[in-house]
């Protein structure tokens, strides 16, 4: 494994071929002389959820709007099954678009809403009636179609939006914060009822949010954005097991990421200033020097802790000694924060189960001995 893969200043090459059913190419987009999007290459299967993930500001939103044709691309190209469309415009594109605030028009009923853009194209109202009652069907609001937005819950009201958006049978569905004006409980409910529905349909969909639990949930692959560029792309397994950059490890989870300089060539061996004792990879790292600086990323979950039996020192490479300072009760596991002598705080999550074991559970003040296999290590550009 290196410690020095593909720079995170330039997204991945796209996926030609048959895979590349959604291509954006080199595409960059800038408002004066600010870069929102920085020379970004993006491929997206056939019939695949994608997700953007980002924090605010980081393109994500831009990049969408740039695939619906609300925005123009200041360079690069836009191809959608094999068709060029970045220079046509958003009512021309075979493309809808679900927006965050649902847009429902408050003076029509759900039918009038779902039917509308059937009705501006000229559509025949037999068929415009039965495409409606079909998408209505598929979401579950058939009973509600004379119902008007006001009358309807927020889950509802996107429903509505949902079908409104696959009645013209897009052959791309772009989805913007879909879930954000849900509540918590409603929210986690919906996303595997939205992957269902759009799962039937087959449509290809990308989606833009911030939360990591919604992206892990319903994509298929996903993306992390910063700055207007893709710092990983991958499963959500993929991107939560192995981050490829100190960014991604903290922006999807948590992470716990140390650094340190190898001890020999190639070594496997780590000296982090911030441990007694040696940080060991179990494996070595091609082309890497003695003194070359490595970051590397543990998940709090990876931790495990213990009551130990010399409190004076952590005894064995991968192991420290520290103090309880804070702890959260979450229900499933419990938080806790520890801080080592070295003054570095880790963050360990415990499984309520595990505590059992313990004579009894850790306190505030207590001194434990936190310990973690090498498997749980991730070498981070």
């Amino acid at each position: 494994m290196s410690t020095l893969p593909n720079s995170p200043h330039r997204s991945p090459e796209p996926l030609l071929g048959e895979d590349g059913f959604l291509q954006i190419l080199d595409v960059s987009k800038k408002f004066g002389e600010v870069t929102v999007v920085d020379r970004l290459n993006l491929s997206v299967r056939r019939k695949e959820f994608f997700a953007l993930l980002g924090s605010s500001g980081c393109g994500k939103s831009t990049l969408l709007r740039i695939m619906a044709g609300l925005e123009t691309p200041s360079s690069g190209r836009v191809i959608l099954d094999g068709q060029d469309i970045t220079d046509l415009p958003a009512h021309r594109r075979p493309v809808n678009m679900m927006f965050q605030s649902y847009a429902l028009f408050p003076h029509m009923n759900v039918s009038a809403n779902v039917a509308y853009g059937l009705k501006r194209e000229g559509v025949a109202r037999p068929e415009r009636e039965e495409r409606v009652r079909e998408v209505l069907e598929l979401v579950q609001m058939g009973t509600y179609a004379s119902h008007m937005p006001s009358q309807l819950s927020g889950g509802q009201q996107q429903r509505v939006a949902l079908a409104r958006s696959l009645v013209k049978s897009p052959k791309l569905l772009l989805l913007d914060e879909p879930m954000s004006a849900l509540d918590k409980k409603i929210r986690q409910k919906t996303q595997f009822e939205l992957g269902t529905i759009l799962q039937k349909v087959g449509v290809t969909c990308v989606m833009v949010t911030h939360d990591q639990e919604e992206a892990m949930t319903m994509a298929d692959r996903l993306a992390v954005m910063s700055e207007g560029v893709i710092v990983q792309m991958g499963t959500p397994e993929n991107v939560y097991e192995a981050p490829s950059t100190r960014f991604a490890a903290e922006f999807i989870g948590s992470t716990n990421v140390f650094g340190g300089k190898l001890t020999q060539d190639g070594g496997s061996v780590l000296h982090c200033g911030e441990l007694e004792q040696p940080l060991e990879l179990g494996f070595a790292i091609a082309n890497a020097r003695q003194g070359h600086a490595v970051q590397v990323s543990i998940r709090p979950e990876r931790i495990r802790l213990s009551v130990p039996a010399n409190e004076a020192r952590a005894q064995s490479n991968n192991s420290a000694l520290g103090v309880v300072e804070q702890i959260g009760y979450m229900g499933s596991y419990t938080l806790y924060y520890l801080r080592l002598p070295s003054g570095r705080v880790v963050m360990v999550h415990v499984p309520r189960e595990i505590l059992v074991g313990f004579p009894q559970e850790p306190d505030y003040g207590d001194t434990l001995q936190l310990r973690w296999s090498v498997r749980s290590l991730v070498v981070l550009s």
